[in-house]
């Protein structure tokens, strides 16, 4: 019998996950049924929103149930068929979880082009995490050139991607990053004009100097205090898109926005949003993205992890800031 490796949610964490709230199962590769297709998933996606689905709360999408393989966005190559639409050798993305194989639908699978990028570049820059920068920047965020653009999170996946996007349309771009080594990277690598440590004791200060003609559209990955920071130096018909509130998820209580009156008084208009809702923007999203990587007007960082038994200390690093850029696990 051929075997196959998977972790799944053993338990769920009332503050911030441990390595005892996932568990590696050995299990026997799964069957084919009609219209299936065997994929050999080489890389694993890890992200924010993981955190979420681990509780039992009513949010977007309904969480991991105990006993489930944890989700995940993962690329890989298609090893049997039972699809016509997909060949063995294809390369394709899913969201098929922490394991090594899955067998699904076809429908649940995207075919991308791995001579064009390398196959993990459809995990982040040229994927969800692409997308998702790509409608909040673009979308809600509608930058202009001349105008001041922050992104928070800038060193991470998304907001590296959207404070790229904004540069490429004329702004003038500002990250938030937290430490000296990822600020660095922001303004040197991604090419952003300032970027503010807000791990630094004059954190108000750095955005007084970095934003002299105050924000006209803020990308938050963040919420929290970064966010209620940022808000006092909003120019009037400020857009704000927001994407993530990663201080908010093991902070049993939360706070930042206290006062509603600067939002009318400069005409804010704020909005949240998933990517999934969005599913007529990833062509164009992907399109454009895909040609500024290959034409080298847009660049990336990876941290890789390597084996699927690792996806947990990865998963408890992205919360912790150890990651630099997209946070990938390699299965190979």
């Amino acid at each position: 019998m051929e075997l196959t490796t998977r972790i799944v949610l053993a338990s769920r964490p009332t503050g911030r996950p441990a390595a005892e709230h996932f568990r590696l199962e050995t299990v026997p590769l799964p069957t084919l049924g009609e219209h299936q297709v065997l994929v050999r998933n080489d890389w694993l996606s890890i992200d924010p929103y993981m955190r979420g689905r681990m509780m039992d709360i009513r949010t977007y999408a309904e969480p991991v149930g105990l006993g489930e393989v944890m989700v995940g966005d993962t690329a890989g190559e298609v090893i049997a068929s039972r699809d016509p639409a997909f060949a063995v050798g294809d390369h394709v993305v899913g969201i098929l979880g922490w394991q090594r194989h899955a067998a699904v639908d076809g429908a649940r699978l995207r075919r991308v082009d791995a001579a064009r990028l390398p196959l993990q570049a459809y995990l982040g820059v040229a994927g969800m995490p692409g997308v998702t920068a790509y409608v909040g920047m673009i979308d809600l965020c509608e930058p202009k050139p001349g105008e001041t653009v922050v992104v928070t999170a800038a060193s991470g996946a998304v907001g590296s991607t959207a404070g790229q996007l904004a540069r490429l349309r004329g702004c003038r771009v500002v990250g938030v990053a937290g430490g000296a080594e990822k600020c660095r990277h922001v303004v040197d690598d991604l090419g952003f004009d300032a970027c503010i440590d807000y791990k630094a004791d004059d954190f108000k200060a750095c955005i007084a100097q970095a934003v002299p003609d105050g924000i006209d559209a803020i990308f938050d990955n963040v919420g929290g205090e970064i966010l209620a920071t940022l808000l006092g130096r909003v120019n009037h018909f400020a857009r704000i898109a927001l994407c993530g509130a990663i201080s908010e998820l093991d902070n049993p209580q939360p706070h930042g926005l206290k006062r509603l009156l600067p939002f009318i008084v400069n005409r804010v208009r704020l909005q949240g949003f998933i990517v999934s809702d969005h599913a007529a923007r990833w062509p164009a999203a992907i399109d454009e993205l895909s040609g500024h990587v290959a034409a080298g007007r847009m660049r990336s960082r990876e941290s890789i992890a390597d084996g699927l038994a690792a996806a947990p200390a990865a998963l408890i690093g992205l919360f912790e800031g150890r990651n630099l850029g997209k946070q990938l696990v390699r299965l190979g």
